[in-house]
C-alpha cells in the first residue's frame, strides 16, 4: 500500500506534466489518506460541530475509515444533506452555511487532497484564493508591484457565486482531465446530496455547499477557466505596443531645455526643467500602447487597464459574456464597476487601490511616485474596526469581558488588534491605525480597571512592557500566568509598529497547507492501539472535547479530565471500556 506522500507526489507530477487521471477513485481505497485527512482536520473549529445527525470527531476509530473504505469499493458510500444554518454578511443578509456530517467531512478533506494535488500545477499564477502558500497578500504585492501606470480598474464580483455553480458544467470542467467515472459519480453525489432547511430536506440543484470542505478546491477549478479565458482571450487582445511613444509636448519642452543650456540661460533652464517634470514622457494618449493586468481572489477579481474607457467597457462586457454563456454565472451589476484609476479609488480584498501622482517627489532625479500603485486603508474601515471599542463617542470598558482573567482580557483585545494591523501592513498609510490602537488600549485598561475596582493609570502601570521589533523597542501591555518548571504564558496587546512592510504577511496562524505531508501525532497515538487512560493495547477509539475550558468546569475531575488537562491535550486514545465510561458520566475509570 502507498503512503500518502507517494500518491499525492505522483499526481502532483501528473499535474505538472497535463497527462490525464484515469484511476483516481481506486486512491479513496487507501487508509493512508483518510489518517492524513484526519490529521489535517480533527483540530478544526468545526469538527466537534454537528451536522445532520449527532456524529462529530469524537469517537474516531480504523474502524470507521475501515468501514469507509468498504463503502466506497462497492460505490456505496452516500454523502447525507447538509445541515444548513445562515450567518450574517456585511451587508446586513445573511449567508447559508452548511453543516455536514463527520464522515462527510472525512471523505470531502480526502477528496480535497486528491484535486489539490493534481490541479493546483495547473492553476494561473493569477489565482490567490484557497491555495497553498498564497492569500489576499500574495494577490495584494503582485498588484503593488507590477500594475503601475494603471488607467482603469474594472471590479468584477460574481453573484452568489458558490451558490451558483452550475452541477453540470462543474462536472463537464472534471472530466476533461479526470477519466475515471466513479470519481465523477462521486462529485456528483457531493454536489446533488441537498441540504436539511427546519428538517426539511432541499435539493440542492447549483453551487458548491459553503461549509463543504472540498468546496474551494472545487470552485477554484470551476473558476480557473474563466483565468484562462482573460489570459489566453482577453489579454492578448487588449495589450500592444512594447513601448508608449514620445510625448511631443515633452519633447518640445526637452529641446527648448537643451537649447536655454546650450545659451548659458540658467534661469530659463531652471523655469523648463520644472515645466518638464510636471509631464509624462510618454505619451498617456497613446493609441497604440494598450497593457490589460488581472488578479483574481476566490469569486472576486480586479483587472487593470491601460487604454481608454471605451475599451474598458468593451472588457467588461467581454467578461460577463463569458461567464454567462460558459460557466452560467453573473457578474454583480452592484459591485462590478470601471473605476478611473488616479481620480477614484478600487476596493479590492478590503484595501483601496490606487495610482499615485505627485510631481514634487523626487527620487533619483525621477518622479518615483507617479503612475505607481498605492494601497490604503479605507476610512469606513477604521471607523467599523473602532466601533466595538466606543460608546458615546469614548472608548468604554467591556462589561462583558469582567468576569475574565487579566491574561484572557489582554489575550483577546492583543488578538483582535494583531489580527486588524498585520493584514493592513501593505497598506501606505497603515498609520491611520494610531487612532485605533488610543481607542482599543483605553477600553482595555478601562475594562481592566473596572475589574479591580482600580483606575486606568494603575492598570496602565501594572501591564505596561516594552518589546523590540525591527524599527527598535516599542511599548506594550502585557499579562503573564507563571508557571511551575516551564515558562510562562504572555499575553501581549500593541508593540506593532504602524510602518508599511511591502512584505508583510499574516503571521498568527501557521499555515495549513503544507508541502510535506507529515504525520500529525494524533494519528501515531491511534495507529499504536493502545488506551493511554488505562494502558491496555487492542481496538481503540479518540475521544475528543471541543476545549480544555469545557474539561476546568468539572468540579470532581475524573482520572480521563485530569490526564487531558495535564497533557493539555483535546483528544485522548482510549479503549472502548474507557470510552463507555467517559460518556456514561462515571467519575472513575480504569487505571493501570
Amino acid at each position: 500500500m502507498q503512503s500518502a506522500e507517494v500518491v499525492l507526489g505522483v499526481l502532483r507530477e501528473r499535474g505538472r506534466k497535463g497527462l490525464p487521471c484515469n484511476e483516481l477513485y481506486r486512491q479513496l481505497f487507501n487508509p493512508q489518506l483518510y489518517l492524513l485527512a484526519y490529521g489535517r482536520i480533527y483540530s478544526n473549529k468545526g469538527a466537534m460541530t454537528p451536522g445532520p445527525t449527532q456524529e462529530t470527531a469524537d469517537g474516531m476509530t480504523m474502524e470507521k475509515i475501515g468501514a469507509i473504505i468498504d463503502a466506497m469499493r462497492h460505490e456505496r458510500y452516500r454523502f447525507s444533506p447538509v445541515r444548513r444554518t445562515y450567518i450574517p454578511k456585511k451587508s446586513g443578509k445573511l449567508r447559508p452555511l452548511g453543516l455536514p456530517t463527520w464522515s462527510d467531512k472525512l471523505v470531502g478533506e480526502v477528496v480535497r487532497l486528491l484535486l489539490e494535488a493534481y490541479y493546483e500545477p495547473q492553476f494561473s499564477d493569477r489565482s490567490h484564493g484557497f491555495r497553498p502558500g498564497r492569500g489576499c497578500h500574495t494577490a495584494l504585492r503582485e498588484i503593488a508591484d507590477g500594475w503601475t501606470g494603471t488607467t482603469w480598474f474594472i471590479e468584477g464580483d460574481v453573484s452568489d457565486c458558490f451558490g451558483s455553480l452550475d452541477h453540470s458544467v462543474m462536472v463537464s470542467i472534471l472530466s476533461e482531465k479526470i477519466h475515471d467515472g466513479r470519481f465523477l459519480r462521486l462529485i456528483g453525489k457531493m454536489l446533488s446530496a441537498g441540504y436539511l432547511e427546519d428538517w426539511r430536506w432541499n435539493a440542492t440543484l447549483s453551487g458548491c455547499p459553503q461549509g463543504g470542505v472540498a468546496s474551494p478546491i472545487l470552485s477554484n477549478i470551476y473558476l480557473h477557466k474563466l483565468d484562462q479565458f482573460v489570459e489566453t482571450v482577453l489579454i492578448p487582445q487588449h495589450t500592444k505596443g512594447k513601448a508608449r511613444r514620445i510625448n511631443p509636448s515633452y519633447k518640445r519642452l526637452k529641446d527648448r531645455l537643451a537649447y536655454a543650456r546650450k545659451r548659458g540661460n540658467r534661469d530659463k533652464g531652471r523655469e523648463l526643467r520644472k515645466e518638464l517634470r510636471r509631464l509624462p514622457a510618454g505619451d498617456p494618449c497613446d493609441p497604440g500602447y494598450l497593457r490589460l493586468r488581472y488578479s483574481r481572489y476566490a469569486d472576486d477579481h480586479l483587472l487593470g487597464f491601460i487604454g481608454p474607457k471605451a475599451e474598458a467597457e468593451k472588457i467588461k462586457a467581454e467578461l460577463a459574456e463569458f461567464l454567462r454563456d460558459e460557466l452560467k454565472l453573473e457578474l454583480s451589476a452592484e459591485k462590478t464597476l470601471i473605476t478611473h484609476a488616479r481620480s477614484q479609488a478600487a476596493r479590492y480584498l478590503g484595501y483601496e487601490i490606487v495610482v499615485q501622482h505627485n510631481d514634487s517627489k523626487i527620487a533619483g532625479g525621477l518622479r518615483a511616485v507617479n503612475g505607481k500603485i498605492g494601497l490604503r486603508v479605507p476610512l469606513d474601515v477604521i471607523k467599523a474596526k473602532r466601533a466595538p471599542y466606543l460608546r458615546h463617542g469614548k472608548p468604554w470598558h467591556r462589561s462583558a469581558m469582567q468576569n475574565l482573567d487579566d491574561f484572557d482580557i489582554v489575550k483577546t483585545y492583543g488578538a483582535e488588534y494583531r489580527g486588524i494591523v498585520q493584514y493592513y501592513l501593505l497598506a501606505n498609510d497603515v498609520w491611520r491605525f494610531n487612532r485605533l490602537c488610543w481607542d482599543a488600549t483605553t477600553s482595555m485598561l478601562k475594562t481592566l480597571a473596572a475589574k479591580h475596582q482600580s483606575s486606568v493609570s494603575k492598570m496602565a502601570a501594572k501591564h505596561r512592557a516594552t518589546t523590540e521589533t525591527p524599527h527598535g523597542p516599542r511599548r506594550c501591555y502585557e499579562a503573564r500566568v507563571e508557571r511551575i518548571g516551564r515558562q510562562p504564558l504572555v499575553a501581549r496587546f500593541g508593540g506593532i509598529p504602524l510602518v508599511r512592510d511591502k512584505r508583510a504577511v499574516i503571521v498568527d496562524r501557521s499555515p495549513s497547507d503544507q508541502v510535506t505531508y507529515q504525520r500529525k501525532e494524533l494519528v501515531r497515538r491511534l495507529l499504536a492501539r493502545r488506551c493511554e487512560l488505562c494502558g491496555e493495547p487492542g481496538k481503540v477509539i479518540v475521544h475528543q472535547v471541543p476545549t480544555l475550558a469545557s474539561l476546568e468546569q468539572h468540579t470532581a475531575q475524573p482520572p480521563w479530565v485530569a490526564l487531558m488537562l495535564r497533557k493539555r491535550r483535546k483528544t485522548l486514545v482510549v479503549c472502548h471500556p474507557c470510552h463507555d465510561v467517559i460518556h456514561d458520566g462515571h467519575t472513575a475509570a480504569k487505571t493501570a
